[in-house]
């Protein structure tokens, strides 16, 4: 018999390794093919769509040199991870068998929105590379996308599954009824939104790669040890792009890895709420504390100049304001991991103890 703990943890270490054996294949044929923007800058995205010479002065050269679609290296490695796992369980006996994390009871749901998320993310950043004017799925495209299988997933919950409620810290689950199913599409969208954190090299590595192993303790204390090992695997498989897009980034995650990432952190999210009798979504707003100032600071800079004609931040989301005021990318970086740590503590706290 396995413990618990090695059911966790090695699938997130094996996806480690498989990743560092992946990355110079990946990274040959995105460099083969020229796998970056012809033209750089914002064009398409949320925030300063409409001008943004600040961004444009800090990043846009490195858009038209660095590679991007790195995300396949996070998505891949996690699959690769499971088929390896999967053949063996199959064919060489029991103890594989128990490494096996991918089942209809945990984790077909996270799975199969990493795997959508990817393939979504994939096709707008090819469309971002081959058309001349760098523009791949319009905002509003992907927003119909996410929300339609945001909905089929919410119905899912709600219907088969039976979840109808969220956790509350301290207090007993809030019944939502039928109002579950918008509940879940927004917090679907934020945590999309939130995908724009993928700005600054070794950024979004960092603090996804914390956020899905904070997620992982969350199951495993709550005893969903499927669920912590595909977590724990995303996270080991995240730092294998970590390791590569530490400054100079080797390439960047782009839509097909911050989609992926969004898409089934928010279905792990929901995953550890009250179908493992804990606060899992309620957490959320903490243990991703960065990703929701990603949100809220671009919202925030959106209606600040729509409505009041000036601008709060140099530009956003706010870690490119950091940078426009003379913080170096690394010191960045850097801080959002330290906060990111810190989020994730105190929000695993609070769902061990509520």
């Amino acid at each position: 018999m396995i413990a618990d703990a090695a059911r966790v943890l090695i699938p997130s270490v094996t996806a480690f390794m498989i990743g560092i054996a992946l990355a110079p294949v990946l990274t040959h044929y995105l460099y083969k093919f020229r796998v970056w923007k012809k033209r750089g800058g914002k064009g398409n995205g949320l925030g300063d769509a409409s001008g943004t010479p600040i961004f444009d002065s800090l990043h846009a050269e490195r858009e038209t040199r660095t590679p991007r679609m790195g995300g396949i290296l996070i998505w891949s490695s996690v699959l690769v991870t499971a088929g390896v796992i999967g053949l063996l369980s199959v064919f060489a006996g029991s103890f594989y068998a128990e490494l096996n994390f991918v089942n209809r009871s945990q984790t077909w749901l996270p799975f199969a929105a990493l795997v959508f998320g990817a393939l979504i993310g994939l096709i707008n950043d090819i469309l971002d590379v081959v058309t001349p004017d760098a523009r791949g799925l319009s905002l509003r495209v992907r927003l119909g996308v996410i929300t339609v299988a945001a909905t089929g997933a919410a119905w899912w919950f709600y219907a088969k599954l039976g979840v109808s409620a969220v956790g509350v810290p301290f207090s007993e689950p809030l019944h939502l009824g039928l109002w579950f199913i918008p509940f879940f599409v927004l917090v679907v969208l934020a945590l999309y939104a939130s995908g724009i954190i993928d700005g600054i090299d070794g950024l979004s590595g960092g603090v996804f790669s914390i956020i899905f192993m904070t997620y992982a303790g969350i199951a495993f204390v709550q005893h969903q040890v499927s669920l912590a090992a595909f977590a724990a695997t995303v996270a080991g498989a995240t730092l294998a792009f970590l390791w590569f897009n530490i400054p100079p980034a080797r390439f960047w995650m782009t839509e097909t890895g911050s989609m992926a990432l969004t898409l089934a952190l928010a279905i792990t999210a929901f995953s550890a709420d009250v179908l493992g009798d804990g606060v899992g979504v309620a957490v959320l707003p903490i243990i991703a504390f960065p990703l929701l100032a990603t949100v809220v600071t671009t919202l925030m800079q959106v209606f600040s100049k729509k409505v009041l004609k000036r601008k709060i931040f140099r530009v956003a989301p706010i870690h490119h304001h950091f940078e426009a005021i003379g913080w170096p990318a690394t010191k960045v970086v850097m801080r959002y991991w330290v906060i990111t740590l810190i989020a994730g503590v105190l929000g695993l706290a609070v769902a061990l103890v509520a």
